[in-house]
């Protein structure tokens, strides 16, 4: 291993910020601009020589690459989170408009709507995969939480609460039960899990997700955040009377008043449910 993988793996190791799934997150974008630094002939780099003349040759490449915006930001967000804990927080600038990044496009359009399927299911061999997927597309729920849930613990009659220690940032919050069909497969994790979570006793969280990312690629299931998608289109759905216009339904501009104060109302409830705190976000599931 160079010594910038090795020392970054490192320092990663002493700074465990944020949850597992964020450390991993990070840990893996790290190696890859270890590798990238290395190829573009900083050769003998170590952890504390980031300079800016790196940082533009990484974000060149990027742009020569045609890496989304997206990509870039979190790329870049991780180089500074590197530049931070060797303190040298000058090395990168604070704006990413001072390289030319455009903004986060988040209206696409792009149905990227997933739907779990008995045929996906069949092919999991994990049973705490399966009910974490299950959990998934039954509720939209993130990868982190359906793994970490303790089923007994969140069901609540009529709603499903998920702790802030399971979440994103750290936010609690609650989804209406709204189906059978969402009972039952709550009842079924209940019952599967007892009074503890879908991560199998003696196992920590990071080891089931490495199990539940195998169990998938194995499948064949990819992107399941798409089962996030097919939970928020099919709550607009439920809440407006139309499909979402990534679903092939009407666009905002097509929209009457009337329509566009349903609409809004309908993002408003699906944000909340899907624990985000900018409505712009929903839009990446629902178009716009």
């Amino acid at each position: 291993m160079r010594n910038l993988n090795y020392e970054l793996k490192q320092l990663c190791h002493r700074n465990r910020d944020g949850s597992y799934a964020t450390q991993a997150d990070r840990a893996h974008m790290l190696d890859l601009i270890a590798n990238q630094l290395h190829e573009l002939g900083y050769k003998d780099m170590r952890a504390t020589s980031l300079k800016p003349k790196h940082v533009e040759a990484l974000v060149a490449r990027w742009k020569a690459e045609s890496v989304s915006p997206g990509t870039m930001k979190n790329r870049m967000s991780v180089a500074r989170w590197w530049s931070e804990k060797i303190g040298k927080q000058n090395v990168i600038a604070r704006d990413n408009a001072h390289y030319g990044i455009p903004d986060r496009v988040y209206v696409t359009n792009v149905n990227k709507a997933r739907e779990l399927t008995s045929t996906d299911l069949a092919k999991v061999t994990d049973p705490y995969t399966a009910m974490s997927l299950r959990l998934q597309a039954a509720f939209g729920l993130r990868r982190e939480e359906s793994i970490k849930i303790r089923p007994a613990w969140a069901d609540r009659g009529e709603k499903l609460v998920l702790k802030d220690t399971w979440t994103k940032g750290g936010r609690d919050r609650e989804l209406p039960i709204r189906t059978d069909s969402q009972r039952g497969v709550l009842d079924e994790a209940k019952a599967f899990a007892g009074k503890g979570s879908l991560i199998p006793a003696g196992m920590r969280y990071v080891e089931q997700l490495r199990r539940f990312t195998y169990q998938c690629e194995k499948a064949g299931i990819h992107k399941v955040h798409g089962h996030r998608h097919h939970y928020a289109q099919a709550r607009y759905r439920e809440l407006t009377g139309w499909n979402a216009p990534a679903a092939g339904g009407p666009r905002s501009r097509e929209l009457t008043p009337e329509q566009k104060a349903i609409d809004r109302d309908a993002r408003l409830t699906i944000s909340e449910e899907l624990g985000h705190s900018r409505l712009q976000v929903v839009s990446i599931y629902l178009g716009h």
